[in-house]
C-alpha cells in the first residue's frame, strides 16, 4: 500500500535577534584578527593628536594588547557611554562624511573591542587632577572588581589614554581557532604600525612584547617618512628611494610618496597605499605600479612603493567597508594615469645609471689581463686595437636588433606605404583638413598627408587636446541592474589583451571598409577589428555614464514619425508582415513616447510632448555619430530593446547606442557619409581606448590577430 505523502513543512517564524547577537556579528566583522583592533585603537589615537604610542604584545595579541598615548584623552562624562555602539566624536550629520578628516567616524571600534574581549581604558585629560580607570562588557561599562559600581574609578596615569584589550575573542572560539600562530599574527600587528609609523611620521611608535626589554619596532620623534623607511626595510632600500610630488587641480587630489628606483629588486613587493590618510588596499593603484616596474625591473624583481594621496573628501567615500580597508573615489582610472606619469618623470631624471652585482675573482685565480693570449703575442697591432675598442665599448652595449621596439607612432605610419587616392571618403578627408576641392599637383597633396612633420605636430597637438577633453568620470548610480553590469564588463575582462590596448601604438587601418587596424604592443605586430572594439568600447563608455551623459542638442528638432518613415521606406523587411508600415510607424512612435521619460533621465534622449527629437546623448566628446543614421537607430531601439526588463532594457539600449555610434556594418554606399573615418579611428577611438577600454575575453577569439613579431622577422631574415 503506497504511503501518504507528507505534507510540506510549515514556515519557520521570523524573530528579532537578541541585541548582544547582533552587536557580536557586527564586532567579528570589524575585529577580524589582532591587528584589526590594533589598526582600529591606533587610527584613534591619532585622532586625539597622540606624539607618542607605545604597544605591547602578549601571544600574538590574543591574551594582551595594550596601546598608551600622549593624545588630549577622554573625557570623565564620556567614559559611560564611551563603548556603545555609534558613539562618537567625529562627526555629528551624515553630511559631515563628506568633509571628514578624521580616521574614524563610526563609534563602533571600542565597542566592538568590547563585545569580544575583556576592554579596561585608562584615561587623563590634562585639566584634570587625576587618571580614571574603567572597564567594558559588550559595550557598556561594568565594575573594576565584583560587587562594585559601574561607574570610572580614579587612579594614577599621565595625560592621554591607556586602552588594555585582554582575552581577544574569549566568547567566539571558531574565530579564536581560525587564528594563525602567535607568531604570524605578531607578525602582522608589526606590519600594521610600520605602516603607520611611516605615514605618521614624526610621531614616535614603539612595539615590543611583554617580558622583553628591546622593542622590535622603535621610531624617533621628529624623523622624516625616508628615516622611518630606512628604519623598518633597511638602507638598502633608503639608499634606493626617489620622491615623488604631483598635485592636479582640475582633479583635485595631491600625491606624494617614495618609490624605488631600477636599482633596487625586491623578492617580494611592498605597496603602501594611504588615501586621506587611511591605510586602504588599492587594487588598481597597485595593478599600475606593476604593470609600471614590470618594464623597469629584471624578471622576478618587485618595487617598494609607499603612496599617499590627499583627495578633496568630498569625491571620497570611506563608508564602503566594515574595517574601512577600502575606500572609493571619483576619477580612480585618471589620478592613477597621473600618477604613473608624474613617476616615470621622477625616474627618468634619476635613473642615469644602474647598479649590477658582480661575482668576485675566485681565490687563486688569475686575472684576465694577465692571463697569456695568443693574439696579443703575435705583436698584431689591428687585434690588439679592436680588443682594445671592444672591451672599452663592452659596458654600454646595445640591445640586440631583433628586440628593437618603435615608440613613436609619428615617425612614420602605415599610411605613409599606401598610395594616395581620390576617393569620396578621401575628397571628404581633405576638406576637414582644410583643403580646396580643386585638384593639385601630388606634392600639396604630399605635404598635408598624415606622415608629413608639420601636419603629424598638429595631429598630435589635436590628439591631446582631446585627450585632455574627453576625461568620463563614471557616474554614481545606486541601480543594482547598472551595478551588476558593470561587474560583468569588471569580470569579464582580459587581463593581457587589456596590457595590450592600454600600451599599444598605433600603426595604422589597414582596410577601412572592412574595419580592420594595425596596432604594436612591445616586439609584436596585431590586426585589430576596430569597429568591433568601437562598439564595444562605447557601450562601455556608455554604461559608464548612465544617467549622466551631455546632450547634442537637435536644432531644428526632427519629428519622430517622420525619420521612423524614412527609415521604414529603406527597409524590405516588413514587407512579408501582415500589418501596414504606419502601423509599425505608430507602434514604435507609441512605444517610444510611453518609455520618455525614462529614455530623458537616464541617456538624455529627450522626445517633446509633440513627438519631436530634441536631444542625443553625447557618448563620446570629439566624436558625432552620423545622424543619417538616426532613422535606423529608431527602428532599432523600437525593435531589438527589451522594455519590460529593467537590466535587459538597458543592456539592449546601450548596446543600440553604440552600434549606431559606431557605424558597425554602415559603408559610405550605404549611407552618406558612411561608418568611423581613418581620423576618428587613430585620433578618437584607439585614445579612448587606451584611457577606458575593458576587453572582453570574447575578442580574443576573432577581433585581434597576432600578424607577426620582430624575432620571428628575424628569423625569416636569417634564413634568406
Amino acid at each position: 500500500m503506497a504511503t501518504k505523502p507528507s505534507p510540506p513543512a510549515l514556515p519557520k517564524p521570523i524573530a528579532k535577534l537578541p541585541t548582544a547577537v547582533v552587536n557580536r556579528i557586527a564586532a567579528g566583522e570589524i575585529i577580524q584578527r589582532p591587528a584589526n583592533a590594533l589598526k582600529e585603537l591606533i587610527e584613534n589615537a591619532l585622532d586625539a593628536g597622540a606624539t607618542t604610542i607605545r604597544v605591547t604584545v602578549k601571544e600574538g595579541g590574543v591574551k594582551l594588547l595594550q596601546i598608551q598615548d600622549n593624545g588630549s584623552g577622554i573625557r570623565k562624562s564620556d567614559l559611560p557611554i564611551l563603548c556603545e555602539r555609534f558613539t562618537t566624536s567625529k562627526i555629528r550629520a551624515f553630511d559631515d562624511l563628506t568633509s571628514l578628516s578624521s580616521y574614524g567616524f563610526r563609534g563602533e571600534a571600542l565597542a566592538s573591542v568590547s563585545h569580544v574581549a575583556h576592554l579596561t581604558v585608562t584615561t587623563k585629560t590634562r585639566d584634570e587632577p587625576c587618571a580614571w580607570k574603567s572597564a567594558y562588557s559588550d559595550g557598556f561599562m561594568i565594575p573594576l572588581k565584583p560587587g562594585g559600581a559601574a561607574e570610572p574609578s580614579p587612579s594614577a596615569g599621565n595625560d592621554g589614554t591607556v586602552i588594555t584589550v585582554e582575552d581577544l575573542f574569549f566568547n567566539t572560539p571558531t574565530r579564536l581557532k581560525s587564528l594563525r600562530s602567535s607568531s604570524e599574527e605578531y607578525s602582522k600587528i608589526l606590519a600594521v604600525l610600520m605602516s603607520y609609523s611611516i605615514h605618521n611620521a614624526g610621531i614616535s611608535m614603539v612595539c615590543k612584547k611583554v617580558g622583553t626589554t628591546t622593542a622590535d619596532i622603535q621610531t624617533s620623534l621628529g624623523a622624516s617618512v625616508r628615516d622611518n623607511i630606512g628604519v623598518h626595510y633597511g638602507e638598502g632600500v633608503k639608499r634606493e628611494l626617489v620622491e615623488v610630488e604631483v598635485e592636479d587641480d582640475k582633479l583635485g587630489f595631491k600625491a606624494d610618496g617614495w618609490f624605488s628606483g631600477a636599482n633596487y629588486a625586491g623578492k617580494k613587493g611592498t605597496f603602501l597605499f594611504f588615501i586621506n590618510h587611511r591605510l586602504v588596499d588599492c587594487t588598481p593603484l597597485k595593478r599600475a605600479m606593476e604593470a609600471f616596474y614590470q618594464t623597469l625591473l629584471p624578471k622576478g624583481a618587485h618595487p617598494f612603493v609607499y603612496l599617499s594621496l590627499n583627495i578633496n573628501p568630498g569625491k571620497v567615500d570611506v563608508n564602503v567597508h566594515p574595517t574601512k580597508r577600502e575606500v572609493g573615489f571619483e576619477d580612480q582610472d585618471d589620478i592613477v594615469e597621473v600618477v604613473c606619469n608624474a613617476l616615470a618623470k621622477a625616474l627618468e631624471s634619476h635613473g642615469s645609471s644602474r647598479t649590477f652585482r658582480v661575482q668576485t675573482l675566485l681565490p687563486g685565480a688569475k686575472p684576465v689581463s694577465d692571463q697569456p693570449s695568443s693574439s696579443s703575442s703575435s705583436g698584431d697591432p689591428a687585434t690588439s686595437k679592436t680588443r682594445t675598442q671592444s672591451a672599452s665599448t663592452s659596458g654600454s652595449r646595445k640591445p640586440a636588433p631583433n628586440k628593437l621596439v618603435r615608440t613613436d607612432q609619428n615617425a612614420q605610419t602605415l599610411h605613409a606605404f599606401l598610395a594616395t587616392t581620390t576617393t569620396a571618403r578621401a575628397a571628404n578627408d581633405d576638406d576637414m583638413d582644410g583643403e580646396d576641392d580643386t585638384e593639385g599637383p601630388p606634392k600639396k597633396r604630399i605635404k598635408q598627408s598624415d606622415h608629413s612633420k608639420e601636419f603629424a605636430e598638429k595631429l598630435e597637438k589635436e590628439a591631446k587636446l582631446v585627450a585632455v577633453r574627453t576625461r568620463i568620470p563614471q557616474s554614481e548610480c545606486s541601480l543594482r541592474s547598472i551595478a551588476d553590469l558593470r561587474k560583468a564588463v569588471t569580470t569579464g575582462c582580459h587581463r593581457d589583451l587589456d596590457s595590450v590596448i592600454k600600451n599599444h601604438i598605433f600603426v595604422g587601418v589597414a582596410d577601412l571598409e572592412g574595419g580592420m587596424s594595425m596596432i604594436q604592443h612591445q616586439t609584436k605586430l596585431y590586426l585589430v577589428n576596430h569597429a568591433a572594439l568601437a562598439e564595444e568600447l562605447l557601450y562601455q563608455l556608455g554604461l559608464r555614464q548612465f544617467g549622466r551623459f551631455v546632450r547634442i542638442k537637435l536644432e531644428p528638432p526632427p519629428p519622430l514619425k517622420d525619420l521612423v518613415r524614412i527609415a521604414l521606406s529603406n527597409e524590405k523587411s516588413h514587407e512579408s508582415l501582415k500589418i501596414t508600415p504606419e502601423e509599425i510607424v505608430q507602434r514604435i512612435f507609441d512605444r517610444l513616447m510611453q518609455s520618455r521619460a525614462m529614455l530623458d533621465e537616464y541617456f538624455s534622449f529627450t522626445i517633446s510632448d509633440n513627438g519631436e527629437i530634441e536631444s542625443l546623448p553625447l557618448v563620446l566628446q570629439g566624436h558625432t555619430p552620423n545622424l543619417n543614421m538616426l532613422p535606423h537607430f529608431l527602428i532599432r531601439i523600437g525593435v531589438n530593446v527589451d522594455w519590460f526588463s529593467e537590466k535587459e532594457c538597458f543592456d539592449t539600449f546601450l548596446r543600440e547606442l553604440a552600434f549606431f555610434y559606431s557605424g558597425t556594418g554602415v559603408s559610405s554606399s550605404d549611407v552618406m557619409g558612411g561608418g568611423l573615418t581613418a581620423r576618428e579611428v587613430q585620433h578618437t577611438i584607439f585614445p579612448a581606448a587606451k584611457q577606458y577600454f575593458l576587453p572582453p575575453t570574447t575578442m580574443l577569439k576573432k577581433d585581434f590577430v597576432l600578424v607577426t613579431s620582430l624575432e620571428s622577422l628575424y628569423k625569416v631574415f636569417e634564413r634568406c
